[in-house]
């Protein structure tokens, strides 16, 4: 049951945190080969940095934080899919989920004692 529950909010909090927003102000910068883009909240803050491929597709590291400046997730994409070790940060909990081809293959959480 705590893993079905854990596994809920990561699906949500991920389509939250990854998901795109119109509203929101957008700075690209190009670096080598990739894009890196980041989003802002209204008042100014960051709300997410990663990099897209020239394909347009996310690749590397992405990093989302809340409007305090919080980390919220930091994950890894390759051609578009999730990949890896991605932490989500959730009420003082960090949820650690491995995937593969952007299926989920383990999670895991640790009490950080926030």
């Amino acid at each position: 049951m705590k893993k079905n529950i854990v596994l809920l909010s990561v699906m949500l909090l991920s389509a939250v945190v990854f998901g795109q927003n119109n509203e929101k102000k957008v700075t690209h910068v190009k670096k080598g080969d990739l894009v890196e883009a980041t989003y802002y909240y209204a008042d100014g803050s960051i709300q997410q940095v990663g990099t897209f491929n020239t394909d347009g597709k996310l690749h590397g590291t992405w990093t989302s934080f809340d409007n305090n400046g919080k980390k919220l997730a930091v994950g890894n994409y390759n051609n578009g899919k999730k990949v890896g070790k991605w932490l989500f940060w959730v009420d003082g909990i960090v949820n650690e989920v491995s995937y593969v081809n952007s299926k989920i293959s383990k999670i895991e959480d640790t009490d950080t004692g926030s």
